[in-house]
């Protein structure tokens, strides 16, 4: 059936079986990226148990977040050398053995290896791919769709946060991580719905490029321990991975790589100190959570109210904009916290931030689409989240050592508040320069090119218009000098 499918589509089907990756896509969220979130809620557990400080303890949440990221292009080249379905089955056995591993830790560089390193490499083969593939099933819809797909991060830590609380109540952190390396295997069940689809777009990939068919063909035919079926080889290999990630070069790609990076230094640290902060200015142990709740089932409504908005035709146009402002504000949210020190005041932050937060996070796949195309998303996403590290594992054990050296969380939160703030300005900055250089580019095209300047110039083209017919001259006169027939 799905070699059937495979070889009739040609286009996105906007529905049908998009709809099942959409959900399957949806519950990878929820077993990635919410369960990642509740992790911040064993932060105090593993700071007592094992006697450490912010820092240290921080590195948990943040090697978990660095190794999802960091190997995000493994999780791409296994997705498309191999299936999706196979990585991420194998990313779903990863996480699960390492969480299950984790609740026999006995220090906190188990949980390094396990929570952190394992458990993310797991989520790396699961994310990205599982991600692309909503891409490849919806076109006029993809917004909308990617919105509700995404959404599974806010609803899932709606759910879990509570839920994790009342484990580690009742089981301590050993059992609760037991618990949830049994739900995480659900990522298999995710893998077995994302049935492969080819696209028009597909045939330029490198698999449909002739000189690498004639490549590969040769490589077959070749001798097995000849030294020129190794160099066949090595050629069939680099033309595969200059097709896959020519995008590279593009600078309208470089300018979104460099903006992801402060982004996701902003981004990442609230979700490891929300929780111990309401916990320091005297909100209780379950409102604490609540907090986390609340920004989760805010962020649902940010996943899919922005991917509606941005998916009509008076805002299709945009979604560039629109993310941009989106982590702007978030940002602005990140300034505004350190002077919220009671309940009613960070219910009202949850919101704001878990609204526009989710927005954002909807947008990031669409964006990227926008600029590298369908053929190469799988591949940009992979290096998208992969940029995501690096700030991932550096900004939570940084905004710690902040809270250590200076007792107060103000520092930590205004660093996070102007990185996402530079960011949203540096893609502002791109686009308007990008604008500007538009016109004169236009100009010289037509300056270079002398079919235009034989169109633009009038008094040639009345000597032109002398030689045709007079229904010909009175369109190409009337309009004078300087239109453009083009």
């Amino acid at each position: 059936m799905a070699k059937g499918h495979r070889a009739g589509s040609t286009s996105p089907p906007d529905g049908g079986w998009g709809w099942m990756i959409v959900a399957g896509c949806f519950l990878v969220t929820i077993c990635t990226r919410a369960v990642t979130r509740c992790i911040s809620i064993f932060f105090v557990e593993f700071q007592t148990y094992f006697g450490q400080d912010y820092a240290q303890t921080a590195w948990i949440h943040s090697i978990v977040d660095c190794m999802t990221m960091l190997c995000a292009p493994l999780g791409s080249v296994v997705s498309n050398h191999l299936s999706c379905q196979v990585g991420i089955m194998l990313g779903g056995l990863l996480a699960s053995t390492g969480f299950i591993l984790g609740s026999f830790a006995t220090s906190l560089k188990h949980l390094y290896l396990t929570l952190g390193v394992l458990t993310g490499l797991g989520f790396a083969l699961c994310y990205s791919p599982a991600i692309a593939m909503v891409g490849k099933y919806f076109s006029r819809r993809k917004a909308l769709a990617y919105g509700i797909a995404m959404s599974g991060s806010g609803i899932g830590t709606f759910v879990l946060a509570p839920v994790v609380q009342l484990l580690i109540e009742e089981f301590s952190w050993q059992g609760a991580l037991l618990i949830l390396g049994g739900f995480v295997l659900n990522l298999c069940v995710c893998g077995a719905l994302m049935r492969p689809i080819t696209l028009k777009e597909d045939h330029s990939s490198p698999e449909q490029n002739p000189i690498y068919r004639i490549q590969k063909e040769d490589c077959k035919r070749a001798s097995p321990c000849s030294s020129l079926t190794k160099e066949l080889a090595k050629t069939c290999l680099c033309c595969s991975f200059q097709q896959e990630y020519n995008f590279l070069l593009m600078a309208d790609f470089v300018v979104f790589a460099v903006s992801v990076l402060f982004m996701a230094y902003g981004c990442s640290p609230l979700f490891v100190y929300l929780v111990p902060y309401a916990l320091s200015v005297g909100v209780s142990h379950q409102q604490a959570a609540f907090l986390m709740s609340i920004l989760g089932v805010i962020d649902i409504i940010g996943n899919i109210t922005f991917g509606w908005l941005t998916d009509r035709r008076c805002l299709k146009n945009y979604r560039y904009i629109c993310y941009l402002f989106a982590v702007g504000l978030d940002g602005l949210c990140y300034l505004c916290l350190p002077m919220l020190r009671s309940l009613p005041l960070l219910v009202p932050f949850s919101c704001t931030f878990g609204y526009f937060d989710g927005a954002y996070v909807t947008l990031i796949p669409v964006v990227t689409a926008e600029i590298v195309g369908t053929t190469s998303l799988s591949s940009a996403l992979g290096v998208v989240y992969f940029l995501h590290a690096v700030p991932y594992l550096v900004s939570p054990p940084i905004a710690g050592w902040l809270v250590d050296t200076t007792d107060s969380y103000t520092a930590a939160f205004l660093l996070c508040g102007f990185s996402m703030i530079f960011s949203s300005v540096l893609l502002g900055f791109a686009r308007l320069v990008k604008r500007i250089k538009k016109p004169q580019t236009q100009l010289v095209a037509k300056e270079s090119d002398p079919k235009l300047q034989l169109w633009t110039n009038g008094s040639v083209a009345y000597s032109v218009t002398r030689e045709l017919d007079q229904k010909d001259e009175e369109f190409v006169a009337a309009p004078g000098p300087g239109y453009d027939l083009t």
